[in-house]
């Protein structure tokens, strides 16, 4: 069985998702945080494919920082996913936080991604 936690955020979720659909225009951006890593997923759910994935355990960003699970590597990981996002031809997008409140490793997450230039 799952902690109390994890239940109250998987229902946040289900919540959540009821009014958000991805498309390919604008495809929906499903953010995962463990306690050491963040695992990054944009959604076509018209079609049901992942158009692109990323995570903190990508060389560029394991180089640059030891531990993967703070704020300060989520903000450099959001100007990492940003560019290679751009650089697919993905500039809107829909921002799916999962259920996680808005703060923290999230929120640091999401500024840098619109630094980079996404929009959401």
């Amino acid at each position: 069985m799952k902690n109390k936690k994890e239940l109250l955020r998987a229902k946040r979720h289900a919540r959540i998702r009821l009014q958000m659909h991805g498309s390919a225009l604008r495809p929906r951006l499903v953010i995962r945080r463990s306690l050491k890593n963040i695992f990054v997923q944009l959604v076509d759910d018209a079609q049901g494919k992942i158009l692109f994935s990323l995570s903190t355990l990508d060389k560029e960003v394991k180089q640059k920082f030891a531990s993967s699970g703070n704020v300060k590597s989520a903000e450099f990981f959001g100007q990492v996913f940003a560019a290679r996002a751009k650089a697919k031809g993905i500039t809107k997008v829909i921002f799916d936080r999962a259920g996680y409140l808005y703060h923290g490793r999230v929120k640091s997450f999401a500024d840098s991604l619109r630094k980079g230039g996404l929009e959401f």
